[in-house]
């Protein structure tokens, strides 16, 4: 993985079918994606179950990119190591998920892996900057985590910004998750971020059968934010 900051569009398969996870990961990447977004959420951090270990392994052969897995679990260290061994490429662990972050970001780095570091949307930037030169991905979470299809919370267009200040000339991603459509992400691109997870904006209109939907969103969405 090349650092670059320009516009990386990551198809969240928490949208995707079910039944064909392998053909939808290698749709979305014919169709143009640049990263598949791996939404990992255990019924107790989250109000939502989804997926372990296995499935990751189960679709990396499927994945010619990169896998961005996004643990939404609590606690975390427990199952770093699974994730990496599943072959993931980048591993983000939330702030609030447990006491120790910077011993879980270290857990992750020691595995060869990129580190993510993941906000919700209630969650200060204060602490970040103690961790910074300890991550390689910081995901500012704009909707509340859990479920697909919520609607954008403009308030953290503010955090993003203040997050590129902070980050500085350092080699880090800023991610945004959730509500990211064609009208959103040209506020947070404009306010820094560089990586965009887009679930049902990416896979709406598209099916297996039928991937082209999938590629006119795409393009649609990296179109809107590469113009702002």
């Amino acid at each position: 993985m090349e650092f670059s900051r320009a516009i990386k569009i990551a198809p969240s398969i928490l949208s995707a079918d079910f039944a064909n996870f392998g053909a939808e990961c290698r749709a979305i990447e014919d169709q143009g994606a640049d990263w598949v977004h791996v939404d990992v959420m255990d019924g107790h951090f989250v109000p939502n179950l989804t997926f372990g270990p296995a499935m990751c392994a189960a679709i990396r052969p499927h994945i010619r990119g990169v896998m961005d897995v996004h643990l939404m679990i609590a606690p975390v260290d427990p199952f770093i190591e699974a994730y990496a061994a599943a072959g993931a490429d980048v591993i983000t662990a939330h702030l609030e998920a447990g006491p120790h972050i910077h011993r879980t970001l270290q857990a992750i780095r020691n595995t060869g892996k990129k580190a993510g570091l993941a906000l919700n949307p209630g969650t200060g930037i204060e602490a970040v900057a103690h961790l910074l030169d300890m991550v390689d991905l910081i995901c500012v979470m704009t909707v509340n985590p859990g479920f697909g299809g919520q609607k954008f919370i403009h308030s953290q267009v503010d955090k993003v910004r203040s997050l590129r200040a902070m980050i500085g000339d350092r080699p880090v991603h800023i991610e945004i998750d959730g509500g990211v459509t064609v009208e959103t992400a040209p506020l947070v691109a404009a306010a820094g971020a560089d990586v965009l997870v887009a679930g049902s904006a990416v896979f709406k209109g598209g099916s297996v059968a039928n991937p082209a939907p999938y590629g006119a969103n795409i393009r649609a969405i990296r179109a809107a934010a590469e113009a702002a």
